[in-house]
This record gives structure tokens, C-alpha cells and sequence, in this order.
């Protein structure tokens, strides 16, 4: 696969899971120095992982805020678990079996903040 083909794939990709208007606006707001980061992101990230046929889409998503919980970056947590709520066709209680999940292997600590950032994003 060619780079103009894995970024068109990504972009579609990635409009899907996380919004179109979540996509045009990374975009409206790259910089000079970020513009590169988007572009591989899309064509890698999207273009390349997201569309793999090995795993489907609600498991890639499980994974992902699975990790982020794991990893405590909390502002890419609210991203997918929004997505996730509005693009994804996932429920609060799913998203909250993943946290609890994540609460046994990521500690306490972690769960407690990703409830109140779920809280955030199913509240609004």
C-alpha cells in the first residue's frame, strides 16, 4: 500500500472513530511543526493499524481505553470514551466494564480518575 492511499484510508478511518469534525479540526489546527505528526499518525495510527482485519473495531476501541487508562493520559481517555459513546455505539456501562477491568490490573488509583473522566463525557 502506497502512502496517498494508507492516509486517504486513514483519514476515513480515523473520521469514523473519532468524528469527522474531531478529524477537521486536528487538521485546521496543525502547525508547522505538528503538520508532520498528523500526517504519519493519520497514514500509520489509521491508515495502517486501524485497518488491519485481524481485530475489529469495538475490540481495537476496548484496547485503546483500556491502555490509556493504563498509561493515565487522561485527555486521550476522553477523546476515545466520547468517541466511543457517540461514534462507537458503546454504552457508559461498557466503557465502565473496561475501567473496572483496568481498575484490577492499573490500580486503584488510575480507576478513580477514569470514572470522573467518564463521568465528563457521559454527562455532557
Amino acid at each position: 500500500m502506497d502512502d496517498a492511499t494508507r492516509r486517504a484510508q486513514g483519514r476515513a478511518v480515523r473520521s469514523e472513530v473519532l468524528g469527522a469534525s474531531h478529524v477537521a479540526q486536528a487538521e485546521a489546527a496543525a502547525s508547522p511543526q505538528t503538520a508532520e505528526w498528523q500526517d504519519l499518525i493519520t497514514r500509520y495510527a489509521w491508515g495502517e493499524i486501524w485497518t488491519r482485519p485481524g481485530l475489529d473495531r469495538r475490540s481495537r476501541r476496548v484496547l485503546v481505553l483500556g491502555t490509556l487508562v493504563a498509561l493515565g493520559r487522561w485527555e486521550e481517555f476522553r477523546l476515545h470514551a466520547r468517541a466511543a459513546l457517540v461514534e462507537g455505539g458503546m454504552s457508559v456501562e461498557e466503557i465502565t466494564e473496561i475501567v473496572l477491568q483496568q481498575a484490577i490490573y492499573c490500580g486503584v488509583p488510575a480507576a478513580n480518575t477514569a470514572f470522573e473522566h467518564l463521568r465528563q463525557v457521559s454527562d455532557a
